[in-house]
């Protein structure tokens, strides 16, 4: 349920803010900006599937209003897609100076359509001091599943495909998407991954049709019927043969990472897709896998994205946003994010630009036998255009949904 009702009682904050003008606060040098977003509220609408998650977020709660005398408050969503839907019937009610929505953890899809509608406050990153310690060489800081981010979105967290399974019980893994069928066949009922409506599910299935799809640069340029048709042929046959090995003979899928792992935990299945290198790492810290669990990375590289927060037109404080994605780039976060103990994940920021004692965060942190290498994680394969995913997503579901 969202926080309108709370929402409404920062009225009086909000309307402090809008007696500027709506680009005032990316215009204004930043000690100005952080002198607006003093005693601001910052809704922020964020996945809130995982414990790690949101207490990695009240820890930033903690640290900004520490600072600069923010209250930053998680709206918590089962799929980004709430808050996209949100801003748009804002749009369409009139609602553009007092929105609800001030900060978003957003990419892809979601961020596509914002973008193209014009409903993103900015350009704002380069007004970020901390954004000058982001890595520019990787372009999936600065484009999102294709889509150049042209400063609408500030990066905060890396991602990559990877797969957990249990060392106790697994001795050979399928390290090809053609060796699936194969493998699941010898192990049947011991593999799934979530629903397609769910991002790691379709995540997956992306993944396979880089394998498997005659003209893999195809999904770097948006679908059309007659692309899609050729380029998912190969696909819908290895599922096919796929399908009938899965978890539950592959009739139900679960509903989420979080469940997927569930599922391992309980011993019902002995692999799984993760889009989290250092997830088995976490889950073995917080006692929800085994020790025996490992985490491996498919060998012709795997799709791999960076997260953003954005801001959108109507956010009635942006200043105090802006300073929240701010402070998510700074050293201090985006090592404690990297800590498996707290969260875990490759930084956005370009290690060699900092400081010896900011470095040293990084290098400090510890290591497990549960995080693929560097050198494992180097084949990155970039997010398809954003128009894959739903279009495979309906494809799917037609199908094989009865």
């Amino acid at each position: 349920m969202r926080l309108i009702s709370v929402r409404a009682a920062a009225v009086a904050v909000a309307l402090a803010f809008m007696t500027a003008p709506a680009s005032a606060a990316a215009a204004m040098p930043w000690k100005a900006v952080l002198a607006q977003a003093r005693g601001q509220t910052v809704y922020f609408d964020a996945w809130a599937g995982d414990q790690k998650v949101n207490l990695f977020i009240a820890w930033v709660a903690r640290q900004v209003a520490a600072c600069c005398d923010i209250t930053l408050r998680q709206v918590p969503l089962q799929d980004t897609s709430e808050a996209v839907t949100q801003v748009i019937a804002e749009k369409a009610a009139g609602q553009n100076a007092d929105g609800t929505v001030d900060l978003i953890w957003i990419n892809g899809p979601n961020f596509y359509a914002l973008k193209r509608r014009g409903l993103l406050y900015g350009p704002f990153t380069q007004r970020l001091p901390n954004f000058a310690l982001v890595d520019t060489r990787d372009s999936s800081n600065l484009y999102d599943f294709t889509v150049p981010v042209e400063g609408y979105e500030s990066p905060w967290r890396k991602a990559q495909l990877v797969i957990i399974y249990d060392s106790a019980y697994v001795k050979r893994v399928p390290r090809d998407i053609r060796a699936f069928p194969a493998w699941a066949r010898r192990h049947p009922g011991r593999f799934t991954f979530p629903q397609v409506q769910n991002f790691l599910g379709v995540a997956f299935l992306e993944q396979a049709l880089y394998a498997l799809t005659p003209d893999p640069a195809l999904l770097q340029r948006p679908v059309s019927e007659v692309n899609f048709a050729k380029a998912t042929a190969p696909l819908w046959a290895w599922f096919d043969q796929l399908r009938p090995y899965l978890w539950r003979h592959g009739r139900e899928f679960p509903a989420s990472g979080p469940a997927e792992r569930e599922l391992l935990e309980d011993g019902e299945i002995d692999l799984m897709p993760s889009f989290d290198p250092s997830e088995a790492a976490a889950a073995v810290e917080a006692g929800l896998l085994p020790k025996t669990v490992r985490t491996f990375v498919l060998q012709h590289g795997t799709i791999g994205n960076t997260s953003f927060v954005a801001i959108p037109y109507n956010s009635p404080h942006k200043a105090g946003a802006m300073v929240v994605a701010n402070f998510l780039l700074s050293p201090a976060a985006q090592a404690r994010a990297g800590n498996v103990r707290y969260w875990g994940g490759p930084t956005v920021l370009d290690v060699a630009k900092l400081a010896p004692a900011e470095r040293a965060l990084f290098t400090a942190l510890p290591k497990t036998p549960w995080v693929p290498s560097d050198v494992a994680l180097r084949h990155v394969l970039p997010e398809p255009n954003p128009s894959w995913a739903r279009r495979l997503a309906l494809a799917w579901e037609r199908r094989y949904t009865p």
